[in-house]
């Protein structure tokens, strides 16, 4: 079996899955860790809240585009015989960046059920 080369298409799921995560995650996850680390205040929370209407389906919609560009990269290298360089990291970043979709959506659309949980812990 021949390996394919290092091409940028074979990084390109990977690195579409981290945008949609980042997209996704800039309305409520991401500043809740930067007032965690003590690096911005509650402003930054509240500023980035007003543009969650954008941040999380463009998060959504990136995410579907990187496991389309995952799935049509495996299903040309299942036909011409080689495997994808860096699939496994591949998989693990998809599926840290679905984690972080679906949380962010989570406290979105359901923001009484997440207070409750979180109190609990």
């Amino acid at each position: 079996m021949q390996a394919s080369s290092g091409r940028t298409a074979d990084r390109l799921p990977a690195a579409t899955g981290v945008v949609a995560a980042l997209l996704a995650a800039s309305c409520c996850l991401l500043p809740l860790a930067l007032i965690a680390m003590g690096l911005a205040g509650a402003g930054l929370m509240m500023t980035m809240m007003h543009y969650e209407w954008i941040t999380l389906p463009l998060g959504l919609f990136g995410l579907a585009g990187a496991y389309v560009l995952y799935l049509r990269e495996h299903r040309r290298c299942d036909a011409e015989g080689c495997r994808l360089v860096g699939e496994r990291g591949t998989r693990v970043v998809l599926g840290l960046a679905s984690a972080v979709v679906m949380v962010a959506l989570l406290l979105r659309l359901f923001p009484a059920w997440t207070s409750a949980l979180l109190g609990r812990l």
